[in-house]
């Protein structure tokens, strides 16, 4: 029996570039930055960063451009593929990318306008919103728990 599964969750180096096929199917392509860190025989922390290679097709392809911008945070489910071509140059080309299968959108931030809004380093993760009530307006029998 074989297995051919990756899980990956990490965050998108660039805005997703949405193609269409020849018979009109729609394709989207991405990287996605993942990072280990760890402790060297020294006790020094390391960190490494990979970065994946991502092909999504059909109606993902198009969640994935609409909802995802650079930054966002993503969990993709699919097995890896290694597809080879001729270059311009001649020169035999070959790259291994993630299909995607599945895929989990991480938590948009609470500002943005829209699903392809910007995002700037402080919004990269959801805001708490900051609620300023006057102590005596809160009632024990308002609150929900």
């Amino acid at each position: 029996m074989n297995l051919n599964k990756v899980f990956i969750l990490g965050r998108l180096t660039g805005d997703p570039q949405l193609r269409s096929t020849a018979n009109g199917t729609q394709v989207a392509s991405f990287s996605v930055a993942t990072n280990r860190v760890w402790n060297d025989p020294s006790g020094a922390k390391k960190e490494a960063v990979e970065f994946h290679n991502v092909v999504v097709w059909g109606r993902q392809a198009e969640v994935a451009s609409r909802f995802l911008v650079k930054g966002s945070l993503v969990l993709i489910e699919g097995r890896l593929q290694t597809r080879e071509w001729e270059g311009k140059d001649g020169q035999k080309r070959r790259t291994t990318e993630i299909v995607c299968e599945r895929m989990q959108l991480g938590p948009r931030p609470m500002n943005a306008g829209s699903p392809r809004a910007e995002m700037s380093a402080s919004q990269s993760t959801p805001e708490i919103p900051t609620i300023n009530v006057d102590e005596q307006d809160i009632k024990a029998e308002d609150l929900p728990f």
